[in-house]
């Protein structure tokens, strides 16, 4: 990160956030002061007011980059994912600039209001639209990807770990597709990247609740963006009456990525095994890594992590991965 990217971001913000005003009329109400909201190698956020302006990952590839801007968009998106702002962005970042209206995120202090059904209710509509009737090619869904990342970050950087030989065990055990290395046993437009704090409310505090960040979007399947609060609730980091609460949220709105009905519904974990597998692993390699690079021992729940993806690593064949009974 440099300054000159966030004097960049800060700008391309402040013109975005007053599109409409008259150059060089005062900022009235959303003072004048940009606010760095993160600063990742992966990705650095800067506000102004009533926008944000995002400098995405410099290895973000520019044509899946349009591709999911596009389809954010498009408006069979509206009211699931928040669109873009049209704003100029200009060179000199060295990766991909985009401007986006600034929603409120969940209240890390306040978690019995986390929204965890409109997360799945958004989710189900997600998977629900017919990808034919979206601009295209649609690339695919970087979930994979990203867990093959975190798992070669790991080998860089953690190696020498103890915990290293039953994250790899547990990763050599995946199907192809769940390491990146082949096609996705589905093809449904998908988040990628789902957590909690993927989520704003828009326009205002009380407005509803709408999906951000299309890094990670496209083609894949579905099961994938239910897979982080599966690991949670098979690690035992996410209370079951909050994971049955998600679950019945999306099944009560049609996710395809499940089987059965909402009046009968089917097991959910053939579907999610794989995925949830994958999730706990990448979780586990980049606790691993992030530990190693602090030159620390991984903490309480990073451990947890650890713990279950050793329990991964051990199952026999024709186990899934599922909350210990």
């Amino acid at each position: 990160m440099t300054a000159t990217v966030i004097d960049l971001l800060a700008d391309v913000a402040r013109r975005a956030a007053h599109h409409d005003r008259t150059p060089g009329a005062p900022c009235d109400g959303c003072g004048r002061d940009a606010v760095v909201l993160a600063a990742q190698d992966d990705g650095i956020v800067v506000r102004h007011g009533p926008a944000v302006a995002k400098a995405h990952d410099p290895a973000t590839d520019p044509h899946g980059h349009r591709a999911r801007l596009a389809v954010a968009r498009h408006p069979s998106l509206g009211g699931i994912l928040l669109p873009p702002l049209a704003a100029p962005v200009p060179d000199g970042s060295g990766r991909p600039v985009t401007a986006w209206p600034y929603g409120r995120p969940v209240d890390p202090d306040d978690p019995d209001a986390a929204p965890w059904e409109e997360a799945a209710t958004l989710l189900a509509r997600l998977h629900s639209i017919e990808p034919d009737g979206l601009p295209g090619p649609i690339p695919p869904m970087r979930g994979p990807a990203k867990a093959a990342r975190a798992v070669a970050r790991m080998r860089a950087t953690a190696g020498a770990h103890p915990a290293v030989p039953a994250v790899e065990r547990a990763w050599a055990r995946l199907p192809a597709w769940a390491r990146g290395e082949a096609p996705a046993r589905r093809a449904a437009l998908c988040h990628g990247d789902l957590h909690l704090g993927q989520l704003v409310r828009h326009p205002d505090p009380g407005g509803p609740w709408l999906l951000i960040d299309v890094d990670d979007l496209g083609l894949g399947d579905p099961a994938w963006d239910l897979a982080r609060p599966a690991a949670w609730y098979a690690a035992g980091l996410l209370p079951p009456e909050v994971w049955e609460r998600f679950l019945g949220a999306y099944r009560a709105a049609n996710g395809p990525a499940l089987t059965g009905t909402p009046a009968a519904p089917a097991d959910p974990w053939p579907q999610l095994d794989v995925p949830a597998r994958a999730l706990t692993i990448q979780t586990a390699a980049l606790s691993l890594a992030k530990a190693a690079a602090q030159g620390r021992e991984p903490d309480e729940v990073e451990q947890a992590v650890l713990d279950t993806c050793a329990r991964i690593a051990g199952l026999p064949d024709e186990l899934e991965f599922r909350p210990p009974s």
